[in-house]
């Protein structure tokens, strides 16, 4: 029965977390960039793990019953998103150099780790995915085996962020192009100001 909740706990947070997508164009760019890659990996899979324990300790039904809170974070992650996509539009629009260009221009430390916060911590999502669902999901499982099954969704969040942000690297021959960051930020700004306008259109509910 552990193994099959951790299990569970793994593929249920596999699907979710790796859906969020903002927060994965950022870590991808300081992957690329080999930039502060352990704060940031750090950052988003903490966020995650603490979110994921939250929810299953019970977090959830309290996120339910302050749709407020929700809607303020759906707000302020709209108008973030819409900051992030115009400066990557800006990036896209005026070029740069290659590889070793982009990797003087990463920001401090604690600037990549308050924006890392922002995209992790005012994406309503994030709140919805883990504290909600996987919270309420865990509730399948009797007595400890909720924690077991939280194990297994730690376990996800991590492998994929370490995969992410470390195995970015692989990519860096192409990335070596302008060319190649233009496009990349083009589409980053693109994604950005369209998750900002659903964010917008689409009210949540929990």
């Amino acid at each position: 029965m552990w193994i099959a909740a951790t299990t569970a706990g793994l593929f249920a947070g596999a699907g979710l977390i790796i859906a969020i997508g903002a927060q994965i164009a950022f870590v991808l760019r300081q992957g690329l960039q080999r930039r502060h890659v352990g704060t940031v990996v750090l950052a988003c899979a903490g966020a995650d793990i603490a979110l994921i324990l939250a929810g299953v300790g019970g977090m959830g039904a309290l996120v339910q019953q302050w749709p407020l809170l929700l809607q303020v974070l759906r707000f302020g992650g709209a108008a973030f998103l819409l900051w992030y996509g115009l400066q990557a539009g800006l990036r896209a629009w005026h070029g740069g150099s290659a590889l070793a260009a982009a990797e003087t221009q990463g920001g401090s430390g604690r600037q990549v780790l308050l924006t890392c916060l922002a995209f992790t911590l005012l994406n309503p999502h994030v709140y919805l995915d883990t504290v909600v669902l996987l919270g309420s999901l865990s509730t399948r499982y009797p007595g400890d085996l909720r924690w077991a099954f939280a194990a297994g969704a730690c376990v996800a969040s991590v492998a994929w962020f370490c995969t992410l942000g470390y195995g970015a690297r692989l990519l860096q021959p192409v990335f070596r192009r302008p060319a190649a960051w233009r496009v990349l930020d083009a589409g980053v700004a693109v994604f950005m100001l369209c998750l900002a306008t659903l964010l917008l259109l689409r009210p949540l509910s929990p």
